[in-house]
């Protein structure tokens, strides 16, 4: 659970741009892991996931299906702030 409480429900706090990782534990496949994210990237992940009607779990099974297709897949933790990341970048390439 992250410092303010929060458990992962409800609109994202405002979150410090330079902030420690937040370690939470997730179900992905049916096997339970941990990953830590800073809170800014909890928050864009949450937002994310509340665009696409999707539980936070669902989101990154989904993220972690693409990073195992990688040729030389990143750790979790790291293909989910890209995968976010990417989505800024898709966003600014179209404009």
């Amino acid at each position: 659970m992250a410092a303010n409480g929060d458990r992962g429900g409800g609109p994202p706090s405002p979150a410090p741009p330079f902030a420690a990782p937040v370690k939470r534990s997730i179900t992905i496949a049916g096997h339970q892991t941990a990953i830590s994210l800073e809170p800014i990237f909890w928050n864009a992940l949450r937002a994310r996931a509340a665009l696409e009607g999707l539980p936070i779990n669902a989101l990154i099974a989904r993220i972690d299906v693409e990073r195992l297709a990688a040729p030389d897949p990143p750790n979790l933790a790291s293909a989910v702030r890209c995968w976010l990341f990417s989505l800024g970048e898709d966003k600014n390439s179209s404009q």
